[in-house]
């Protein structure tokens, strides 16, 4: 199963590079009805954190503290995103319903192979999973990425300052090398998710985040280029000096 989830992940790679998703600065007619963003956005994301802590609470590993630090990790990043990042987005934008289909049956399944994996499939991690090298490093990669995800929106929510439109040139953070730090920091979150839960389950979730991400970004590197004749020729796309 996970050689052809993967491969369908491949395919959706290399068409995002040639179609890009219709939210943001895509968002056009075509993608059909729109609802608002933020309601859109709170309604895709609530799905994983409520999909995983049902395993966890349904599983036989509540009393497992591996699982619990899993549990945790997952629900601050999904409680963000669900619940205090629509919250900040600026302006009155819409989404189309379609996306927000498409990003809940995503979302479910993904929250579904996660949490059935970790909470009954997995083998069961005792307490020397937190010394492994995969455990530290994972956890240090996770959280460098979730730092840098939540600067890099930072920055971009501020700047434009009250009652300003368009868009306007970020320099800031991550900003100076490459076009979407945000995108860069989600990937780190879900290659250290991969590396410390050590299972093919992290792994889907990581490669299926970057074929999501790395067309998107350089979708973006190439929108900034156009829309701005100043737009510092040195910046990559997602990764710092590679691409």
């Amino acid at each position: 199963m996970w050689y052809i989830l993967i491969a369908i992940g491949v395919i959706i790679f290399i068409i995002l590079f040639f179609v890009s998703a219709g939210y943001g600065r895509y968002n056009n007619k075509k993608w059909g009805p729109q609802i608002d963003n933020t309601l859109g956005w709170m309604i895709m994301e609530c799905i994983p954190p409520i999909i995983f802590v049902t395993f966890f609470i349904l599983g036989n590993r509540q009393s497992n503290l591996v699982a619990r630090i899993f549990l945790l990790i997952w629900e601050i990043h999904y409680i963000h995103r669900a619940f205090i990042y629509p919250l900040k987005i600026r302006g009155k934008k819409q989404i189309p319903i379609l996306i927000v289909i498409m990003g809940m049956i995503f979302n479910g399944f993904n929250g579904y192979i996660q949490g059935r994996f970790l909470f009954e499939l997995s083998p069961i991690y005792t307490n020397d999973w937190f010394l492994t090298p995969m455990f530290i490093a994972g956890i240090s990669i996770f959280l460098i990425g979730f730092l840098i995800n939540l600067n890099s929106d930072h920055i971009l929510r501020n700047l434009r300052k009250p009652g300003e439109v368009g868009y306007k040139i970020p320099y800031n953070g991550l900003f100076r090398w490459i076009s979407c730090p945000n995108y860069f920091g989600e990937l780190l979150e879900w290659m250290g998710w991969a590396i410390l839960t050590w299972s093919f389950a992290g792994l889907f979730f990581f490669l299926w985040t970057a074929a999501n991400l790395v067309p998107r970004a350089y979708s973006h590197h190439k929108w900034y280029l156009a829309k701005f004749p100043d737009y510092p020729k040195n910046r990559k796309a997602i990764f710092p000096y590679i691409f």
